[in-house]
């Protein structure tokens, strides 16, 4: 079957999935994004494990060769899903534009604690992809560099060139990565005991934030 025969939806697709105009570059644009938006329905009903890349395709309204000629592996499809999360992130933070860069931060922990499976597959691509030849590897390595130089520029905006405790932004921001990911390892593990989005705040007083400026609760 040629790719283009594969790569073509079934009868009935959802409408995410039906070819529109703009010639072959618009209309593989268009299936990318259904099959991420299925990938990512899927993963948070059933779990990243339980996703099949067949289920995948059939929620998609593609058959499943249609699926891997963008896709070629499940990897390569999380991290799709990964980077569409990233740029979906970055769209709803430029909604808190009038908020400090650590409210946002603050406001993204809070998000992700409705998100579980997102987050377990997150957390989980991102421990395998240590491992030599893995094919998340330049992903995270590259999203690593990414956010640490967000994260420092965040911090700058908020504290200038020093943070309270003498830290300069770059010192702190590996640190504020390493503690949201270990948050959300600590709370996929034990939701029940790691409140995330109220230790990363307490994380932030550590820094010198003034912690009664955005607790996550309405003020009096």
């Amino acid at each position: 079957m040629a790719a283009r025969d594969q790569d073509t939806p079934r009868t009935g697709a959802r409408p995410g999935a039906r070819r529109g105009g703009g010639g072959r570059e618009a209309q593989r644009a268009e299936r990318r994004s259904a099959i991420l938006e299925a990938a990512m329905e899927l993963i948070s009903e059933r779990g990243y494990r339980r996703t099949s890349l067949a289920a995948v395709a059939e929620r998609a309204g593609l058959t499943q060769q249609g699926l891997l000629h963008h896709f070629p592996t499940k990897e390569l499809l999380l991290v799709g899903v990964l980077e569409a999360r990233d740029r979906w992130d970055l769209a709803s933070a430029a909604a808190y534009s009038g908020a400090s860069s650590t409210d946002t931060l603050a406001q993204l922990v809070d998000y992700n604690a409705t998100r579980p499976a997102i987050v377990q597959t997150y957390t989980v691509l991102s421990a395998d992809s240590v491992t030599e030849d893995h094919p998340a590897r330049d992903f995270f390595e590259s999203r690593f560099r990414t956010v640490r130089e967000s994260m420092a520029a965040a911090l700058r905006a908020e504290f200038g060139d020093t943070l309270p405790g003498g830290l300069t932004p770059d010192q702190a921001a590996p640190l504020m990565v390493a503690v949201m990911d270990g948050l959300q390892l600590q709370w996929l593990l034990d939701p029940e005991k790691v409140d995330m989005p109220a230790s990363f705040r307490d994380f932030l007083a550590l820094l010198g934030r003034d912690a009664g400026q955005d607790d996550g609760r309405e003020t009096p």
